[in-house]
C-alpha cells in the first residue's frame, strides 16, 4: 500500500507499469492502480476534508480525474507524484466543506471549547464510553486542522503526518523547498501553540478533557453515536503505514503536534462507487481521454 512518500516501500511491480497497461487497454492493471492508491488518497482528502462523507465524494472524483487523464501520464516523474499533484490541486481547489464553513480560526475553536459543557461519561470505563471518547479525540483533533489555512493544512498533512520529503512536497505544492520548510514550521508552530493552551492531553494542567466534552459534542453533532466517523473503522495508526523519511526536514525534534497526529487511524474508504465503477468495468479503459 504505497502512499506519497517517495521513501515508501516499492510494490513488485511498479505503478509506472502498470500505467502503461492501463493505457494499453489492461482493466486489471488499472484496477490494481486504483486500488493500490485510494485507501491513502482518502486519508489525505479526510485530514483534509475532515467530513468522511465529503472526503469519500473527493476521492472519487480525484480517481476519475487520475483514470480519464491516464493518457497524459509521460513518465517524466514518479506516478505517484503525478497522481498526488492531481489530488492536492483538486483539494485546494475544491469547494469548501461543511467542516470548514464552521472552523475558522485558532480563536473561535478555542472559544468553542471553552465554552461546551462539562460533564462526566455516563459509564466511565465501558466499552461504549471508551469508544465514544476516542471518537471524540480523534475528531476534535481533527477539527483543529481546519483551523490553519487551506495551503497551511495540505503542507503539514503531507510533511508532518504523511512524512513526505521537503522536495516532494515542494513539487506537489508548486513551492520552493525553503518555502514549503517554512510553511510546515509555521503550521506546526500554530497547532503547537493551540495544543499546548488548550489540550489536556498534550499538558495535563489544561482543563479540557475527551471524556468531559464528549456528551457536548454529541449535542453538536460532532459525535454521532450511532454512525461513528473515526473510532470504529480504522484499519492501523497512521505511524505504521507512513515510514519515517529518509531525510528529515531540518534538525527537528518529534513534536506533540506530530504525536499526536500520527496516533489517528488510517481508514479504509468504502467501496468503490458510481462513474468509476463504470469506468473501471470499461472494455477499453486504457482509451479513456482526458
Amino acid at each position: 500500500m504505497p502512499g506519497p512518500s517517495e521513501d515508501a516501500e516499492s510494490p513488485s511491480v511498479p505503478d509506472e507499469q502498470l500505467a502503461a497497461e492501463a493505457v494499453r487497454g489492461g482493466r486489471a492493471a488499472l484496477e490494481e492502480l486504483v486500488q493500490r492508491h485510494r485507501a491513502w488518497l482518502y486519508n489525505l482528502a479526510l485530514r483534509f476534508l475532515w467530513e468522511p462523507r465529503d472526503a469519500e465524494d473527493a476521492v472519487q472524483e480525484i480517481l476519475l480525474r487520475i483514470v480519464t487523464r491516464l493518457a497524459t501520464f509521460r513518465g517524466e516523474s514518479r506516478f505517484r507524484t503525478w497522481a498526488y499533484r492531481i489530488a492536492v490541486n483538486h483539494l485546494l481547489g475544491a469547494r469548501r466543506s461543511r467542516a470548514e464553513e464552521a472552523v475558522r480560526s485558532f480563536e473561535c475553536y478555542g472559544e468553542y471549547l471553552r465554552a461546551a459543557q462539562t460533564s462526566e461519561p455516563s459509564a466511565p470505563g465501558s466499552p461504549e464510553d471508551r469508544l465514544l471518547v476516542e471518537e471524540a479525540k480523534i475528531g476534535c483533533t481533527m477539527g483543529m486542522l481546519l483551523c490553519l489555512d487551506r495551503e497551511q493544512r495540505m503542507v503539514f498533512v503531507l510533511g508532518e503526518i504523511f512524512e513526505v520529503s521537503d522536495a516532494l512536497g515542494s513539487e506537489l505544492l508548486g513551492l520552493s523547498r525553503d518555502n514549503f520548510r517554512q510553511r510546515l514550521a509555521r503550521a506546526r508552530a500554530q497547532l503547537e501553540r493551540f495544543l499546548r493552551s488548550e489540550c489536556g492531553l498534550v499538558d495535563p494542567s489544561n482543563p479540557c478533557r475527551c471524556a468531559r466534552k464528549t456528551a457536548a459534542f454529541i449535542r453538536d453533532g460532532i459525535v454521532d453515536p450511532d454512525n461513528l466517523r473515526f473510532a470504529r473503522a480504522h484499519v492501523g495508526l497512521v505511524r505504521s503505514v507512513a515510514p519515517a523519511r529518509a531525510q528529515a526536514l531540518g534538525d527537528i525534534s518529534e513534536s506533540c503536534a506530530r504525536t499526536l497526529y500520527r496516533e489517528q487511524p488510517f481508514l479504509e474508504p468504502s467501496a468503490l462507487t458510481g462513474q468509476l465503477r463504470e469506468l473501471l468495468r470499461s472494455p477499453h479503459p486504457g482509451e479513456v481521454k482526458p
